[in-house]
């Protein structure tokens, strides 16, 4: 069957129309977090706590800590409960990849393994809260992965900045972890532009 040609240009327009009209709708949380007692405001996750009466997918897609030059990179990964992270091994040596527990619940533990140079091992995160990584083999690397309710989150950078994009309009609950500090919770209202907050944690 033939397409009329005006009627599929037209339902074109339309979704293309959808399409701009929810990235224009959608606004973002721009801020900075400045530590106190702590060496840095870096590599402090950000994220949007859990919104009542919402869930979120899973991407399709793997996030990934790299093992490499006997650090976890990234040292800090957010992702969204559900998300598959590939741990690959880029060092000419054996790593190991364990976590104790996930969010203090040593039941959660888990132990992947060692594996050699270039083999990446998967794992997925269904448990939301913070999971320390360790290398059994190298006990000076850590790392961390924090497990988020929401797509919308962030790690810091050198000077705390961060910015969370495409957050729908709303009011929510913005919270922090870091590895030396005390988790902060922020309210925040996001309209079609920016929201700015500024965040202090303390250790």
């Amino acid at each position: 069957m033939k397409l009329n040609m005006p009627y599929a240009v037209l339902t074109l327009f339309l979704v293309l129309s959808l399409v701009q009209a929810n990235v224009a709708l959608a606004g973002e949380i721009k801020g900075k977090v400045t530590a106190q007692g702590m060496r840095s405001a870096e590599n402090v996750a950000v994220y949007i706590d859990t919104i009542p009466g919402k869930t979120f997918n899973p991407p399709a897609g793997h996030a990934e800590v790299d093992q490499k030059q006997m650090k976890f990179v990234p040292h800090v990964l957010v992702v969204l409960k559900g998300t598959t992270v590939d741990f690959l091994n880029s060092d000419h040596v054996g790593h190991n990849v364990f976590w104790p527990s996930i969010d203090r619940n040593k039941k959660l533990g888990h132990n992947l393994g060692t594996w050699p140079y270039g083999i990446k091992k998967s794992f997925t995160f269904n448990d939301l809260g913070v999971v320390p990584l360790l290398c059994n083999v190298h006990p000076e690397m850590s790392g961390y992965v924090v497990v988020a309710p929401t797509p919308y989150f962030t790690v810091t950078g050198k000077e705390g900045e961060f910015v969370i994009t495409d957050v729908p309009p709303g009011h929510y609950t913005l919270k922090t972890w870091s590895e030396e500090g005390k988790p902060a919770v922020e309210s925040v209202d996001v309209a079609t532009g920016t929201a700015t907050v500024n965040v202090t944690i303390r250790r």
